[in-house]
């Protein structure tokens, strides 16, 4: 009975130090994760979180099946003229929440699969690489939520 002891033991040690590893290498974290919601004929929609790493990272890359292409993109103001484009990957300064909203950086579904409708979820496969060329992938699923949630963005005087 007591190498069956010694062995119990030495695997609940083992999967508590698997554990500790599996948090320490969990480097940036995603909250408020949500994707606009599309009427039927609508071909793309974006992405919205806030994402902090622990150290400093950077955004290289979004994918998800519900879209063709998948884009990081900036809006930005020059002489009061609003554009967006797409970056090659967005700076995460460590433990800085970095936003991505409607007037900033977000993320852009092109070449929609089908409607997202409010109360879906969209998976998105989140790709981090830190200063030292380790990268790391992240699995969010992000509620649809409906056209008019704006969270506080009043768009209804832009023509």
């Amino acid at each position: 009975m007591r190498p069956v002891l010694n062995h119990i033991k030495r695997a609940v040690l083992g999967l508590s130090l698997l554990g500790l590893a599996f948090q320490a290498a969990a480097q940036t974290t995603v909250d408020d994760a949500w994707v606009r919601a599309t009427v039927p004929t609508q071909t793309a929609s974006g992405a919205f979180m806030t994402l902090t790493a622990d150290s400093d990272s950077k955004l290289l890359s979004v994918a998800s099946p519900v879209a063709k292409d998948v884009q990081i993109h900036e809006m930005t103001m020059k002489n009061d003229v609003m554009s967006m484009g797409p970056v090659k990957s967005v700076d995460l300064p460590a433990g800085k929440a970095v936003a991505f909203d409607p007037n900033g950086y977000h993320v852009m579904l092109m070449g929609l699969t089908g409607q997202l409708k409010e109360g879906d979820s969209v998976p998105l496969t989140l790709t981090v690489e830190n200063a030292k060329g380790k990268k790391e992938t992240l699995e969010v699923k992000a509620p649809v939520r409906a056209l008019t949630n704006m969270q506080g963005h009043d768009h209804s005087k832009m023509h």
